[in-house]
């Protein structure tokens, strides 16, 4: 098997996820049925939905769960019955290709959001609105401050939400500190299955409007029979992932691995970039650019070296073409020449190092000046 340095994309899921799912699907039931197997598969759902909502410091009740994190960024801006949607111009695509009503707020070249124009936004305009700000971005891992967001919002009446997808995990993520109205998590991001995700309510009884009709699964948020096994393993994950941040272990370190990565990658290769170096991002998440090589390139070319790193967004990272984010931070032609590096609990120091070793040597042989690695002491 070869190296996975593509964490951000989704990791493998943790063994005790997979017992638990397992052992579910094993036992099977439909939580909307009322004979003694649906009060079983009822009870594993209301059981991960508390894990879950723990992680967060929530109340169970305020967690509704979705497909993913798409649909629940989805759920969020459509059923908020807000008429103008703010959003800033390196969210993911599903929430900036929401609706027509989209209007982008700029960010600096950091990637972090203007706080100034969102002001100007919100006061230029007295509809209602939703701002939408993520915690952490997906490509650059740069950590935006959300309850500044959120407290500027509150001043014009607008609702907030936060896509922290990326963040929980990996990061200590409270709703009450954040301040937002809305938050989206993913179960394949910390360790738990593809398909699940849960959009997390301030406010329990919030009158949201469901985007899925026909059924009055949770609480008539979102028609449908609930995936049974992926919600007991996003419980799980949920838990584990909380454990890794309180204890702090992993998550420092990811933050060493990170922080001998680029100091050697520019050393070997001086003509590289790590893209939002002085910002504070998620421990695991480092942004390359090589200039005037294609990051599809760049990504195809360490994949026959045996590891798998990408180019934007998992959703996207399919497509040819420059990032919306970096594009957005005003790295102009650097944009589509870009790769993401994102580590895991699994990661190793003799990975980021084969990294590096076959970056270097593909930076070598498109003409850039690449030196020699430091032979250890």
């Amino acid at each position: 098997m070869g190296i996975y340095l593509d964490h951000n994309a989704g990791g493998p899921v943790r063994p005790e996820v997979a017992s638990a799912m397992a052992e579910a699907l094993a036992e099977g039931g439909n939580p909307s049925s009322v004979h003694a197997g649906g009060r079983r598969a009822r009870r594993r759902i209301e059981d991960a939905r508390a894990q879950v909502a723990a992680l967060i410091g929530i109340a169970p009740s305020a967690i509704v769960f979705t497909s993913g994190g798409s649909e629940a960024n989805a759920l969020a801006l459509r059923g908020c019955g807000r008429e103008r949607l703010l959003v800033s111009a390196v969210e993911h695509a599903s929430v900036l290709e929401c609706g027509a009503a989209v209007e982008r707020i700029p960010v600096d070249g950091a990637g972090i959001v203007d706080l100034v124009a969102l002001e100007h936004l919100l006061a230029g305009d007295a509809r209602p609105a939703l701002v939408s700000v993520m915690l952490a971005n997906n490509e650059t891992g740069v950590v935006q401050p959300v309850a500044a967001v959120a407290a500027m919002a509150r001043r014009f009446g607008a609702l907030v939400h936060c896509d922290a997808v990326q963040a929980a995990g990996r990061m200590a993520v409270a709703m009450s500190d954040l301040a937002v109205d809305f938050l989206t998590l993913s179960a394949h991001k910390m360790g738990g299955p593809s398909g699940i995700g849960a959009l997390a309510l301030r406010d329990a009884d919030f009158p949201l409007a469901p985007i899925l009709l026909g059924g009055g699964q949770e609480r008539r948020r979102r028609a449908g029979t609930e995936n049974l096994s992926g919600i007991v393993g996003f419980g799980v994950a949920a838990t584990l992932a909380g454990d890794d941040v309180s204890t702090g272990n992993t998550i420092l370190e990811m933050y060493h691995l990170r922080d001998a990565l680029e100091p050697v990658a520019t050393a070997r290769v001086p003509g590289a970039v790590v893209v939002a170096a002085g910002a504070v991002r998620l421990p695991n998440t480092t942004c390359l650019v090589l200039p005037e090589v294609a990051g599809q390139t760049q990504v195809m070319a360490l994949d026959l070296a045996g590891i798998a790193v990408s180019a934007g967004s998992a959703c996207s990272s399919g497509k040819v073409g420059a990032s919306h984010v970096l594009a957005a931070m005003g790295l102009g032609g650097m944009a589509g020449c870009a790769i993401r590096i994102s580590l895991g609990r699994s990661s190793r120091a003799e990975e980021v190092t084969a990294f590096v070793d076959a970056w270097a040597e593909l930076a070598a042989r498109k003409g850039f000046e690449v030196r020699q690695a430091a032979k250890a002491a």
